[in-house]
């Protein structure tokens, strides 16, 4: 990550928002790339004053948002043939293990899984792409695509910004403290992403999974 803000440093302000809304725009719509990070990175460069956090918010708004919506298309037309297609393109990120776990929490929660979809790697990834191929309700999508979207890109861009905005004012003075900080932060986020991963339960067969339509009906 370190090495991406040092990349993006060196770029004008208005080609950081467009990669950050281009790149977290592909990923949405089922190309596994480093949108987060990228969000990430911008989000501590506006806390030095080289971006403007708003920008940096609403450029990955607006790529989580459209990417989303393409992906939905995309899978829509394709079907569960493209997210196999996918699958065997990028076995790490997108095998049968991965798409059986995302199936999973669509049938579990329907578009909910679009919204809180946003705040986890691999639903990030696949929720465009895989509510289309089970026929989501495009209207639900949207509104649980933009609200997750709109909370992500902003949640996400203003407390790095904060943080990274205190971490630099205390670093002036007292070294260790940003230090501290960032354990901490690395910790709190772990322990959450791990225990947002054993909410999703364990990883069932595409064919164990309850289909989405029964779960929206």
């Amino acid at each position: 990550m370190v090495d991406v803000q040092h990349w993006l440093s060196a770029l004008p302000p208005g080609v950081i928002y467009l990669i950050v809304a281009g790149v977290i725009g592909v990923e949405s719509m089922g190309v596994p790339l480093p949108g987060e990070i990228v969000l990430v990175s911008s989000a501590l460069l506006a806390a030095t004053g080289v971006v403007q956090p708003e920008w940096v918010a609403i450029a990955a708004a607006t790529g989580a948002i459209v990417g989303d919506s393409i992906g939905y298309a995309v899978g829509r037309r394709g079907g569960r043939p493209l997210l196999q297609r996918l699958g065997r393109r990028f076995p790490k990120h997108l095998g049968p293990a991965h798409l059986a776990r995302a199936e999973q929490s669509f049938a579990r929660h329907g578009v909910w899984a679009v919204f809180f979809g946003r705040f986890v790697a691999l639903l990030r990834i696949l929720a465009g792409p895989l509510a289309g191929a089970l026929h989501v309700p495009y209207r639900r999508f949207l509104v649980a695509n933009a609200a997750g979207g709109l909370v992500w890109a902003f949640g996400t861009t203003y407390l790095l910004f904060y943080v990274g905005r205190a971490a630099e004012h205390w670093l002036k003075d007292i070294s260790w403290a940003g230090l501290v900080l960032a354990v901490l932060a690395g910790l709190v986020s772990t322990a959450w992403l791990r225990r947002r991963a054993k909410r999703l339960g364990p990883v069932e067969t595409p064919d164990q999974a309850e289909p989405v339509g029964a779960t929206e009906r």
